[in-house]
């Protein structure tokens, strides 16, 4: 039934007394703060803003399901999950099937606030995510012929509400604790204490006058309401409300299925605490609910990998649930194994290529002790290489056809018995489906030539040399160190005027480039090669075992001599590509 009427502060006042929750089968707020401002600026003028679409859900039936909150005061690490509300028992609800991204975007708004992690820091820096407010700048004149936002809404820092530079910030949630029938004296309130001319008062109380009406008093809410007591159908309603668009894809549906099928466990809380889980591990690759929910369906061996409605049914959720244990662990013995490669998102661009290991993984009971016994050495080895091989590759392993991609590498694992990871055979198998792991001539030439900055860079020097990995982490180093490849310095060192820029462009490429324990990159700086060396190695011995396991081989002690230098080791590594991508 479609009804009109209802403000917004009316809806958040519901949202604050539960009266209107999520329900299981909802994904998470992915709105951003840009996203949020829009739709602040669309209502203050009078844009309408799409119809929401509820279930009103009787008492009796309240307490048979899983019902969520909203999210109030998000923070993009530590709390960017709706919170579960526990059991509801005997009390009427409304569930939100179509418009929560709206409604959470008003609540954080009008309620809450905002913590999204700032450019260049790191994620597990506190100070990489501030907390900042919804505010509306009072001074700032609306133009009635500028297209698009015409008010000027922004998250900001709490102390930067009021009087700054021209702006003058009001904190939009502020507007909820205004009186409704007369709202006046609050605004002259707030105004007066301002130092403000004329002008700016009057402007200021228009657009708090504006914002007051569009959010408390104005009845902007309209909405459909579903009052069948039928999950399937409200299921198929939610589907069907949510299939047309964009934004949601359809493995967020496919997991809105799978969460309302499970009878034990809290699905939705277990697949996004195990994503939290994994990038705690390594938090740079992002892991998604996507992953794990394709994961769930590899490793459970269900019918094929593809996200199919058909793979959804309540039996092979069953076997999911029962399962789950077993896929958590394989899952995170994955990502720590990565991660001991020293592998992230510069390297891994698709993650979809760690499924078959986890499935490998998974068939294994997923050992802990990778790092002792020679077995799990050439399962490490083994599965190193596969993966560096793949990910060496510039044709797009991991791209089209992927699911029957998956689904063949599974059948190859589960043929082997999960005794040896089956690197050779799962090249056979990828190679007749035209994802060929062998390298031709002209790629294994690429390889040799790749520039510092390619993501491809780290994986194939860990593959030249897997001996100089460090747990407590490996750099990629400069062999004649960078600074001293400017024209100015490269002229002082008596390098011919038409051989500087050769030099400058072998600098950052693969032959001037080796793997070093950080600790040792951070000692050994801009130090010339040679000179580095008779600091570091007390005889001759010790200086051509180091030069061997970097495949150095006579480092000159001047900088003019680099070119020689460049060409002898490129072939050396060159042959050594060669002989590694093609191994059997």
């Amino acid at each position: 039934m479609h009804q009109q009427g209802g403000t917004i502060r009316e809806v958040l006042e519901s949202i604050a007394s539960r009266g209107y929750v999520l329900p299981a089968i909802q994904r998470e707020f992915v709105w951003r703060p840009e996203q949020i401002c829009n739709l602040f600026d669309s209502v203050m003028q009078g844009y309408p803003f799409g119809e929401f679409m509820f279930w009103r859900v009787e008492a009796q039936n309240a307490s048979k399901y899983r019902w969520y909150d909203f999210v109030r005061e998000y923070h993009q690490r530590d709390s960017p999950h709706c919170p579960e509300l526990g059991p509801i028992y005997d009390k009427p609800l409304t569930a939100v099937l179509d418009g929560q991204q709206r409604l959470t975007a008003f609540n954080i708004g009008l309620r809450g606030s905002m913590a999204i992690k700032l450019p260049y820091k790191r994620w597990s820096s506190s100070d990489a995510f501030p907390k900042r407010v919804l505010a509306l700048d009072l001074l700032a004149p609306p133009d009635p012929d500028e297209e698009g936002s015409r008010y000027v809404f922004e998250f900001v820092n709490e102390d930067r509400i009021g009087l700054r530079d021209n702006h003058l910030w009001f904190r939009v949630s502020d507007i909820m604790s205004f009186q409704t029938e007369n709202p006046a004296p609050d605004m002259l309130d707030w105004i007066s204490d301002v130092d403000l001319d004329t002008a700016q008062q009057r402007l200021a109380f228009r657009t708090l006058n504006r914002l007051h009406q569009a959010m408390c008093v104005e009845p902007v809410v309209a909405y459909y309401e579903e009052k069948s007591q039928d999950v399937e159908r409200v299921l198929n309603i939610f589907i069907r409300c949510n299939s047309g668009g964009t934004t949601l894809s359809y493995s967020n549906l496919l997991l809105s299925i799978a969460v309302s099928q499970w009878d034990n466990l809290d699905a939705r809380s277990e697949v996004h605490g195990l994503v939290d889980d994994m990038n705690s591990v390594r938090p740079e690759l992002r892991f998604n609910a996507d992953f794990v929910l394709k994961a769930g369906l590899m490793l459970t061996d269900i019918a094929s990998v593809g996200f199919k409605v058909e793979n959804f049914t309540h039996d092979n959720m069953t076997i999911l649930e029962k399962n789950w244990p077993n896929i958590c662990q394989a899952l995170l013995e994955t990502v720590e194994l990565v991660d001991s490669f020293g592998f992230d998102s510069r390297t891994i661009q698709a993650t979809n290529s760690l499924l078959p290991i986890a499935y490998y993984l998974y068939l294994k009971g997923a050992p802990r002790d990778f790092e002792s016994g020679d077995r799990f050495l050439d399962d490490r080895r083994a599965i190193r290489g596969w993966l560096t091989r793949s990910i060496l590759k510039e044709s797009g392993i991991w791209g089209s056809g992927l699911d029957t991609l998956l689904t063949a590498l599974r059948e190859v694992i589960r043929n082997s018995g999960g005794s040896t990871f089956p690197a050779s055979e799962l090249r056979r198998v990828m190679a007749q489906r035209g994802k060929t792991l062998d390298f031709a001539e002209e790629e294994i030439e690429d390889l040799a030539d790749m520039r510092l900055g390619d993501r491809r860079m780290f994986p194939l020097l860990t593959m030249l040399f897997p001996h100089l990995q460090s747990r407590d982490g490996s750099d990629i180093d400069h062999v004649f160190p960078k600074s001293r490849f400017t024209s100015s310095r490269l002229k002082n060192a008596d390098v011919p005027e038409d051989q500087i820029e050769g030099f400058r462009d072998g600098c950052d490429r693969l032959a001037n480039l080796q793997l070093l324990d950080r600790s040792v990159n951070n000692e050994k700086r801009a130090t010339l090669p040679a000179d580095w060396l008779d600091a570091h190695c007390p005889d001759d011995q010790a200086r051509q075992v180091y030069c061997d396991r970097h495949l150095l081989g006579d480092v000159p002690r001047a900088i003019k001599d680099f070119a020689n230098y460049y060409d002898t080791r490129r072939q050396k590594l060159r042959n050594r590509i060669a002989d590694l991508v093609n191994a059997v």
